[in-house]
């Protein structure tokens, strides 16, 4: 669905994914990912690392294991 705000654990520190932003390619590191939607609801999840990509306005995000 649509989100305000993506958070992610990325390898060399934590990011936000905005509206917009700019196409990346990113490891991710054991952390909390925080999914803001546009209704202001807070989804977290917890993640032993992974890979995210945005490009044009879509992410996808691919964690090696989840908890919520």
């Amino acid at each position: 669905g649509e989100v305000k705000l993506v958070k992610v654990p990325g390898s060399k520190g934590s990011f936000e994914i905005l509206k917009n932003h700019a196409p990346i390619i990113s490891t991710l590191e054991h952390g909390e990912i925080k999914i803001i939607t546009m209704q202001d609801r807070i989804t977290s999840y917890e993640i032993s690392g992974g890979v995210i990509e945005v490009k044009q306005n879509i992410v996808i995000i691919l964690a090696e294991s989840v908890k919520t």
